[in-house]
């Protein structure tokens, strides 16, 4: 498969989340685009790093790793941000019964 479909694809689900970052509300789905933007990075990694790897030929065994290494580490950084984000937002909701971003900006003044 050519890699121009992983771009196009990687392309429109940052797209995406971009969007959805942007004109949503609700912390929650705020919260799932940011993670479908690190997933669309992700994707891009490992398109690239199996591009790099057809590109160096069969003699070379670890070559193309490097994208899948940090999509590992992405991973484990989305991992976290998803507990802590979490937490921050049931803490919210307990305090002021909603997840709405704008009610937050209320509470500055």
């Amino acid at each position: 498969m050519p890699i121009n479909y992983y771009i196009f694809l990687s392309i429109a689900l940052f797209c995406i989340g971009i969007v959805g970052v942007l004109t949503r509300r609700n912390a929650i789905i705020i919260f799932m685009c940011i993670e479908l933007m690190l997933n669309a990075v992700n994707l891009m990694f490992v398109a690239f790093s199996k591009m790099h790897h057809l590109a160096a030929g069969s003699g070379a065994s670890t070559v193309g790793t490097d994208g899948q290494l940090f999509v590992f580490f992405i991973m484990v950084v989305a991992a976290a941000e998803v507990s802590v984000g979490l937490a921050i937002i049931v803490m919210m909701y307990r305090n002021i019964h909603s997840v709405d971003v704008n009610f937050l900006n209320r509470l500055k003044h």
